[in-house]
């Protein structure tokens, strides 16, 4: 079949793929009228018009009958309880040695691939690190390069001029400091004993590989709090992946021809928040 065709003897021509399509594929040239096709080729695949139809008369060969499912509203959460799992979701250190899950890690990996991406390129991949050695040799990089990054701020050459125009950045070298000393004594600052690392990433010329990772990290961060598996935003592997532009740790991954988005760690938590606490209101400018 052609990738899209519109079934004439059941459309009830209500226009609804023509308002949705982003391609502009579908046409109505007035109200109530036949729907047609005008350029198929130029589909981004993203599913609008299927999703919108209400009789199932947009035909797409990416999605066939068994990938369409009736969207049941009632069942959606409450605006409440969306609400409530926003509250709660905060970073949770305390973890177990107890491995999450592999059927709460795809759910959490299957939740982050459902995130919109830019003209739905969906070029997102992710890479899920679980070997106890692996781990290790990640937050031994992360200390590597801090290292390295302590030693070139310390340079007397360089800190006269550097400290003046970044004065903030000498803030974290005691913490460079600090985090290799703990880690050294057993006490890992870096995946704080997470069991589990996601790695998002994109072909190196994704102009928005950073924004489709950040949409995708979010879906994953909020389907972890659901199932009750501690989340963790791996802030000092981003760092050190931009100070060391990605080379060494991308190629012990297999990702040299990728760009690392986002980095989460997951692990099952001691014990979960009996609390959240109300934030000061949004400060929104209206116009």
């Amino acid at each position: 079949m052609d990738m899209i065709r519109v079934n004439d003897s059941s459309c009830i021509r209500c226009g609804r793929c023509v308002k949705v399509c982003p391609s502009q594929i579908f046409v109505q040239e007035k109200a109530g009228g036949d729907v047609t096709l005008h350029k198929p080729e130029n589909c981004i695949v993203c599913g609008h018009c299927v999703a919108a139809c209400p009789t199932g008369s947009v035909e797409h060969a990416e999605f066939p009958a068994g990938r369409v499912h009736a969207a049941d509203y009632a069942a959606m959460p409450t605006p409440e309880q969306v609400e409530l799992l926003l509250a709660v979701r905060r970073s949770n250190r305390a973890l177990t040695t107890r491995p999450v899950p592999q059927e709460m890690l795809d759910r959490i990996i299957a939740a982050a691939d459902r995130a919109p991406t830019a003209s739905n390129a969906r070029q997102l991949g992710y890479t899920l690190v679980t070997d106890p050695a692996q781990l290790r040799a990640i937050a031994e990089y992360t200390l590597g390069v801090f290292g390295k990054l302590e030693k070139r701020l310390l340079h007397p050459l360089v800190k006269p001029w550097l400290s003046r125009i970044v004065p903030g950045v000498y803030r974290y070298v005691p913490v460079f400091k600090r985090l290799r000393r703990e880690y050294a004594e057993g006490r890992d600052r870096i995946l704080r004993g997470a069991t589990a690392v996601l790695f998002i990433h994109a072909p190196k010329a994704n102009r928005f590989g950073a924004e489709d990772a950040n949409l995708a990290y979010q879906n994953a961060s909020l389907m972890a709090e659901a199932l009750g598996v501690s989340q963790i935003y791996m802030g000092f592997v981003l760092t050190a992946l931009r100070q060391d532009k990605q080379e060494k740790l991308a190629g012990m991954l297999g990702l040299d021809d990728r760009r690392i988005c986002a980095v989460m760690a997951l692990g099952m938590p001691q014990f979960r928040y009996p609390n959240y606490i109300d934030r000061a209101p949004a400060e929104v400018t209206r116009k």
